[in-house]
């Protein structure tokens, strides 16, 4: 196999995903294994380094043929020297010095990012952004998470907080409420996972005519098979939260004037129910000179998002 080869690293709360990547951006191999968030950070550094070593080792490749390694880890990060302050992932790690560890450890060159920004290099890379250098990755999930690419890098701010998505005051005070970073009337209260199954509940406990009543535990994914049934309830919610999405696209578009919106995470798998009304809500409320040849698509990548863009943090070497 010829070409540079690139190791990426996805940190997981309960897995860790590994993976090659050639200088395109495909990823050649892969492998998964769990965490361990328990047992200390010793031994997930320890599961890291076996992971990547069978990786290769399956690969019938060798190190020597490997650039270098990146990492995607959630949490609060010193990126420029590779220590994960905090992770709410892996609640007893504080401080480890990972890059420093890791290239002791391979003799690599190593760099560490946090993981929606990782995410959203991964698509621009080798997925739904490939080919593009300026786009903007939404992650919907449990909250809202993203990452920014200027020019094919990831723009990260000096403070490392550039991407934060989620945390756009974007609701109104007569409607906002607390997000849990502090702050009232973020995207994330209404855009996630999490608040569209808050607003669900608020309308099953307003006494609305909705098919939601009759579920014990209601998801997300509930709400969306609602509204694709005609759940007007269901329909009010969904809207909700494409609007304030479409609100944050705008806003982005006269900011960063990325030529795509890349929306990925479980949310967007909702389909056309979700991202017809974004669409509509964003040419409605940005500038003809922003949003003309901008599209709003979803992300392809799925699960090896994060492998993918941790690989790519050494390309951008």
């Amino acid at each position: 196999m010829s070409g540079n080869l690139y190791v990426g690293v996805d940190l997981g709360g309960t897995n860790i995903k590994v993976g090659i990547c050639d200088e395109t951006g495909k990823l050649l191999h892969s492998y998964e294994g769990p965490t361990g968030t328990d047992e200390g950070a010793e031994s997930i550094i320890a599961k890291i380094e076996e992971y990547v070593r069978k990786l290769v080792a399956d690969a019938s490749l060798s190190l020597d043929q490997v650039v270098g390694i990146g990492a995607g880890v959630a949490g609060f990060l010193d990126i420029p020297n590779g220590i994960v302050l905090s992770s709410p992932n892996i609640p007893a790690w504080h401080n480890v010095p990972l890059k420093q560890i890791l290239e002791e450890r391979f003799n690599k060159p190593v760099i560490i990012n946090n993981d929606a920004n990782v995410a959203a290099l991964g698509e621009a890379w080798g997925g739904a952004g490939a080919g593009i250098s300026n786009l903007v990755c939404y992650t919907l999930g449990t909250g809202v998470g993203g990452g920014i690419i200027i020019d094919g890098k990831i723009h990260q701010g000096f403070s490392g907080m550039g991407g934060e998505l989620g945390h756009m005051q974007v609701v109104p005070d007569l409607e906002a409420i607390v997000c849990g970073c502090g702050q009232t009337g973020c995207l994330e209260t209404v855009s996630s996972a999490t608040g569209i199954v808050r607003m669900a509940k608020d309308a099953v406990g307003r006494g609305d005519k909705t098919s939601l009543q009759l579920l014990e535990q209601i998801t997300a994914k509930d709400v969306f098979d609602a509204a694709k049934a005609g759940d007007e309830a269901a329909i009010r919610i969904v809207n909700r939260a494409a609007y304030y999405l479409g609100r944050s696209l705008s806003m982005l578009a006269v900011i960063v004037n990325p030529q795509r919106f890349i929306l990925g995470g479980g949310v967007s798998r909702a389909g056309e129910i979700l991202f017809e009304p974004i669409r509509e809500i964003f040419s409605q409320y940005t500038p003809a000179p922003a949003r003309e040849g901008v599209d709003i698509v979803p992300a392809m990548l799925g699960n090896d998002a994060g492998m993918v863009g941790a690989a790519g943090l050494l390309r951008q070497l």
